[in-house]
């Protein structure tokens, strides 16, 4: 299965640069007697529905053309939602200077979660800066201790 989604999300990319747009994720999944291919897409300042519409009219036409998969499926093309899962390299890259939640496997100074901007991605870790008591303060978390990043609201 992991080898039709890498091949789907190949089919799927230049559509998406075309236009500005990310993938955040893309799912292939049978669910109560149905296929589903689930693209979830972004871009800078937020996807909406007309975007949406249009991946799905341009992947919807690639996807008949080629033919790459063989079960009858639905399509569906939607926003990752307001606090989006960060999955990939790419994912955080694209939010640096954005608000987010950070889930650790194993406790740094003393807690287990952080929320923050985040100001720096590398592959070993990032880096956001967090309110302590009104003060900002930069966290350095190591990427190996991230069991889950998303974007969060902030209040």
């Amino acid at each position: 299965m992991d080898t039709k989604v890498e091949e789907l999300k190949a089919i799927l990319q230049p559509i998406l640069e075309k236009h500005d747009f990310f993938l955040v994720d893309l799912e292939f999944v049978h669910e109560r007697g149905d296929w589903y291919l689930r693209v979830y897409a972004d871009k800078k300042g937020g996807i909406n529905i007309d975007d949406c519409a249009l991946i799905s009219e341009e992947y919807g036409e690639k996807l008949d053309e080629l033919n790459p998969i063989e079960p009858a499926y639905y399509l569906e093309v939607s926003s990752p939602g307001a606090e989006r899962p960060l999955k990939n390299d790419e994912s955080l890259s694209n939010y640096v200077d954005d608000y987010v939640h950070a889930s650790l496997y194993q406790k740094q100074d003393g807690q287990k979660a952080f929320e923050g901007t985040l100001s720096e991605v590398t592959a070993d870790k990032i880096t956001l800066i967090v309110k302590v008591k009104n003060l900002k303060k930069q966290v350095e978390i190591s990427r190996d201790n991230i069991a889950k990043i998303r974007l969060a609201i902030e209040f």
